[in-house]
């Protein structure tokens, strides 16, 4: 992600300079391969960090706390002596989410293949988050449909997670469970999907803010060219 963004701005401050038709040539096609090695780059590094241990857990910005429905009734657990359950049900969400994660690896990748020039350019003039939507927009469906089973397999045999899929849906029709906290794996699903796409915006915050502090020796070998 950064070494994509960084590319493309760097791009951006150095085009007007270039006339030569080398250069032209270098733009599009090594400059092409360039930034989307960058992105593949930078989606390896997101992925990595959230799928090991505590990646999840232990990051408290991404962290998967329990259903707001189970949230309220977490001190009275905790009284009658059901705070081992919660706690598993902690546990096994955020390490469920872990295992999922390496699944976004190949669709980021596939993702990061596919864009376009008009793709660029709009990560380029769009808000501090752009990249980020274009993953998003491109990846959440089919991410969704890969974490989903490790997410089942992960918490099947948590007897918490059984007792709350079994009520919550009832509550669901009065109103006290929100309707996308239904069913736990969805759930849990949905948290891992915006952990990753939330650790994404961040790393792309942080590029846009210097992008030059963030250039690499595969960007400088690419837009080398561009500033003679």
């Amino acid at each position: 992600m950064r070494r994509l963004l960084s590319a493309v701005l760097i791009f951006a401050l150095f085009a007007g300079h270039a006339s030569a038709q080398g250069v032209a040539d270098l733009t599009n096609a090594e400059a092409s391969s360039g930034l989307k090695t960058a992105l593949i780059q930078g989606a390896g590094k997101a992925v990595s960090e959230l799928s090991k241990t505590d990646g999840f857990l232990g990051n408290k910005e991404v962290k998967i706390p329990l259903p707001d429905a189970l949230k309220k009734t977490e001190k009275a657990m905790r009284m009658l002596g059901m705070g081992a359950q919660a706690d598993e049900l902690v546990l096994k969400m955020n390490r469920a989410a872990e295992a999922a994660v390496p699944e976004a690896k190949a669709l980021l990748v596939d993702s990061a293949k596919k864009m376009t020039v008009t793709d660029a350019k709009n990560i380029l003039t769009g808000g501090d988050d752009a990249a980020t939507q274009y993953f998003k927009k491109t990846t959440s469906k089919q991410m969704a449909e890969k974490f989903l089973p490790i997410v089942k397999k992960a918490t099947e045999n948590v007897q918490l997670a059984q007792q709350y899929n079994k009520y919550a849906e009832m509550g669901s029709q009065f109103g006290v469970v929100k309707k996308e906290q239904v069913n736990l794996e969805q759930y849990v699903t949905q948290k891992t999907l915006d952990g990753v796409y939330l650790m994404m915006a961040k790393e792309e915050a942080a590029i846009r803010k210097d992008p030059i502090g963030q250039s690499s020796a595969l960007l400088k070998k690419v837009f080398g060219a561009l500033s003679n």
